[in-house]
């Protein structure tokens, strides 16, 4: 992942102002720590923050076609980069980086080649034969992008927040799938898959299919000239990504860099279920496994960072970033540049717990839609910058385009949760990788219950969270939440709690306006709260808290005497070092 910033049609084309969106660019150097670009054409300017992924030494940005008229700055991995460049026979190439095919593509095609790209990639492009520009973003929103307004007629794109906000006079999130032109002077959805206008599909189900398509989208992203690993939290999603990159691995030019034994990376509480089950899964694979400990005050003391980072309020993103993001530290310190990640599984499956009570067929598939459209709020923002806030690429092949198609076309009847059948939640993606004669997992790991981040890293972490807000947000503060914070107003006192670091941070309006709100059960849309009446008073964003189906549920609702009494048994007693065991991280050259 890199950093992007840029500022077009600015009035000032000053030294000032080179060294103001200079200083904004920095706060994007997390992402990309390895080197620093600027261009100014007149009274634009395109900044570039680089994380080093393909070839290091040469694919510093921004990018140019041969005769420089055509600039780009880009965050994120073109995949189908080769085949582009074999597209374009007659173009001469500066660099070996993937992404230095766009503004070959745009030279040829126009903004039409948008479509062309396969992977995750938001850009800026400027064209200064017309001055004109263009801003795209990746399909599903993987990668983040802003973009704002200045007083001064100027417009702004950054991949994070804070890099415009205090500039701006409104900004926000730039929509997934989309491209803005200057020279139209409005969005357009590039991004038209079938499964978009949430009509019901009707393919039957092929397990074969349904895993050659996977094991494709796993295999097009080994594509890599720095060490990389995998996350393995020992579910189902991680689990599979590992055992796919462990089969493939040994051909492809990282083995030959790197070496062919897989690193594997978990992160959880003393005794967590993820830690357990992800050290099984790392034996059964033979991947060097890295197992990091964390203690409930670890992570309360991150919470300010992470919420600086992962710009957001939003509480059970908040929940599970904060293992991630003390995750994604001790990976890079290791020399990892890159990691695999599942996510992207449940919302294409159904394989939250709260599916279980979908009613229909239908409903289910209508909330898959709605679940996959969202996820550039939710866990693909916490995925990308959760590691990014630490120079951590993460790269999710369950989002990959071709994939999605595949597994949005099958029937959803297919899908559909069925214990009487013996059918748990995402049974199809299980069935297609369930092979007796060559396993990909042992069977009590392939048909593991669905355990979400923020539970599976260790049950006490949210009770310390909540016990913890406890302490901070009184009575009479959640009495007046309303008046407080009249958009999106807090329910709870942890999210109280993190809505008050959130506004430190982000005072703007518009800040608030780029986070989602709504009723929820275990992740679920607020449409999705309808299909248990027993959800609405005991709305949670924990998978425990899907009453009836999570095999560790809540019993009930807790109270806030509960609460206080959590805060002095896990608060007040646990170490404040984190624990590290690790082995050894050995890079072959």
């Amino acid at each position: 992942m890199c950093g992007i910033l840029a500022v077009l049609g600015c009035a000032d084309d000053s030294q000032a102002k080179r060294v103001r969106v200079l200083e904004l660019s920095r706060r994007l150097k997390h992402r990309g720590p390895d080197w620093s670009g600027l261009y100014q054409y007149g009274d634009s300017y395109l900044a570039h923050q680089r994380l080093a992924i393909i070839d290091p030494a040469s694919g510093d940005q921004p990018l140019f076609n041969e005769d420089e008229k055509i600039v780009v700055t880009v965050n994120g991995e073109i995949y189908n980069h080769e085949e582009l460049r074999r597209s374009l026979p007659n173009h001469k190439f500066r660099t070996g980086s993937d992404c230095d095919v766009i503004a070959h593509l745009y030279e040829e095609h126009g903004e039409n080649f948008v479509d062309m790209l396969d992977g995750m990639f938001s850009f800026v492009l400027l064209d200064t034969r017309d001055n004109s520009f263009l801003v795209a973003r990746d399909a599903i929103g993987i990668t983040p992008l802003y973009f704002g307004w200045g007083l001064d007629g100027s417009i702004w794109i950054s991949s994070e927040m804070k890099g415009l906000n205090d500039d701006c006079e409104h900004f926000e999130a730039f929509p997934p799938g989309h491209l803005y032109s200057s020279k139209t002077g409005a969005l357009k959805r590039w991004y038209n898959p079938t499964w978009f206008s949430e009509a019901i599909p009707s393919a039957p189900y092929d397990p074969l299919v349904l895993r050659r398509a996977f094991e494709d989208a796993v295999i097009k992203r080994l594509m890599t000239d720095v060490p990389f690993g995998v996350l393995l939290s020992g579910g189902l999603d991680s689990s599979l990504v590992a055992s796919i990159t462990a089969r493939h691995l040994a051909g492809t030019k990282a083995a030959k860099q790197w070496g062919a034994q897989l690193h594997s990376f978990c992160v959880g509480l003393e005794g967590s279920p993820d830690l357990k089950a992800g050290k099984e899964v790392a034996e059964y694979l033979g991947t060097l496994h890295h197992e990091f400990h964390f203690t409930v005050q670890d992570g309360i003391d991150a919470i300010e960072d992470v919420i600086y980072h992962i710009e957001t309020y939003d509480v059970t993103t908040i929940r599970a970033s904060t293992p991630m993001f003390l995750m994604s530290r001790k990976i890079k310190s290791l020399g990892v540049k890159m990691v695999i990640s599942g996510e992207g599984s449940d919302e294409i499956f159904g394989g939250y717990l709260y599916f279980h009570k979908a009613p229909n067929k239908e409903e289910f598939h209508r909330e898959t839609c709605h679940k996959i459209k969202a996820l550039h709020q939710y866990d693909c923002l916490r995925a990308n910058k959760s590691t990014s806030a630490w120079g951590l690429e993460a790269r999710v092949p369950f989002l990959d385009k071709e994939f999605i198609n595949v597994a949005m076309n099958i029937d959803p009847e297919w899908k559909m949760i069925k214990p009487e059948e013996k059918r748990i939640e995402k049974w199809i993606l299980r069935k297609a990788f369930d092979d007796e004669e060559h396993p990909y997992l042992p069977k009590h790991i392939l048909y593991r219950q669905k355990e979400q981040f923020s539970d599976g890293v260790g049950y006490s972490w949210i009770d310390g969270l909540k016990a913890h807000a406890e302490l901070h947000v009184n009575d009479k503060m959640m009495l007046n939440a309303s008046h407080i914070f009249p958009h999106n107003t807090p329910v709870t006192k942890e999210a109280y709690y993190y809505r008050m670091i959130f506004e430190r941070f982000f005072p703007q309006n518009s800040a608030r306006l780029t986070v989602p709100g709504g009723a929820s059960i275990a992740c679920s849309t607020a449409k999705a709260v309808e299909w248990d009446s027993s959800w609405s008073n005991n709305l949670d964003p924990s998978g425990r808290a899907a009453l009836g189906v999570h095999n560790s549920a809540y019993e009930k609702q807790q109270s806030s005497t509960v609460n206080k009494n959590l805060a002095t048994n896990i608060i007040d007693t646990v170490p404040r070092m984190m624990e590290v065991s690790a082995p050894e991280l050995t890079i072959r050259s």
